[in-house]
């Protein structure tokens, strides 16, 4: 790889990143990440993998659909973006369900459930 090459990445690399500094700082303000995974600059791809807070965040699907719309409208280079929370195959714990249900419920603020897992914090004080 050329250092031309490199230089072009590392320029597009840090455009995406203020981007979504720039556009989305709800991410971090909620004590979300975003990362970016993946970057293919001969087809124009992009993969971008939310965490932190974001991982079972109910409105994680509207920001991954704002990035994934607004990034190609404002990096001429990205023409596709591919984006998750990592919780997308269903993992335990993004709702609080379980998986051997075979569906997620979610959990309430001060409800409790017995099931040996981790401890979900402290509970509200109502």
């Amino acid at each position: 790889m050329s250092t031309d090459t490199t230089d072009a990445d590392n320029d597009l690399r840090e455009r995406i990143t203020n981007f979504l500094r720039r556009n989305f700082p709800q991410i971090q303000m909620h004590g979300g990440s975003a990362a970016i995974n993946h970057l293919d600059r001969e087809t124009g791809e992009v993969t971008i993998q939310l965490g932190g807070a974001c991982s079972g965040c109910g409105i994680s699907p509207m920001t991954i659909q704002a990035i994934k719309s607004r990034m190609v409208k404002e990096i001429p280079e990205i023409e596709t973006v591919h984006a998750d929370t990592g919780m997308d195959s269903g993992a335990d714990g993004d709702l609080g369900g379980t998986s051997s249900g075979g569906g997620m419920s979610p959990s309430f603020p001060g409800e409790t459930t017995d099931d040996g897992g981790d401890d979900e914090g402290p509970q509200a004080p109502f």
